[in-house]
């Protein structure tokens, strides 16, 4: 009598023929690697994970996942540093998955932002002042006054400028990082 076979069985069966490379299942553990980082990335940046949470994360892994899901971390949280945006957190999550102090690079980006800032704050007061005799001149004048110095193209090229002329030292910033 002829056995009956489910799907399934018969599905393995056919499966059976087909195996995967070494290279196919490398490429595999590597999606799930970028995966986990990207995750813990993104939790740690949105604050749903604390330092701490995700250094232990981290060290669950095993040991050659542990090493490429701290690399891949790495290399986000450099790419995400910006001069535009509170950059404290990725720089700590730097010095967590490290394990060491990275005060002198910490301080070279905290003077690098300072800078900017200051040319930043500089170049909007300069164009508060060009934007309101503008108005002035076209008998828009008052207290109540403000011009909106965001939205001038003038003010995006500045901006542009700024961010042009400290992009190298960002850069030697990020490499830094990396490296140490």
């Amino acid at each position: 009598m002829a056995e009956i076979k489910s799907a399934f069985e018969l599905a393995m069966e056919k499966s059976k023929k087909y195996a995967i490379s070494d290279e196919e299942r490398e490429k595999i553990k590597e999606k799930e690697v970028l995966q986990k980082a990207t995750g813990l990335f993104h939790r740690y940046k949105d604050g749903h994970l604390s330092s701490h949470e995700m250094v232990k994360e981290i060290e669950r892994m095993d040991e050659r996942t542990r090493e490429r899901v701290r690399k891949n971390l790495l290399s986000q949280w450099v790419d995400a540093l910006s001069l535009e945006e509170d950059s404290g957190r990725f720089l700590h999550a730097i010095e967590s998955v490290k394990g060491r102090s990275l005060d002198d690079i910490k301080e070279r980006f905290q003077n690098l932002l300072s800078a900017y800032r200051g040319e930043i704050e500089k170049a909007r007061q300069g164009m508060s002042i060009q934007l309101t005799e503008a108005l002035r001149r076209d008998g828009i004048y008052g207290d109540a006054v403000e011009p909106n110095v965001e939205e001038s193209e003038q003010w995006k090229k500045l901006v542009e400028s700024a961010n042009c002329s400290c992009q190298g030292k960002l850069d030697e910033i990020k490499r830094a990082l990396m490296e140490s």
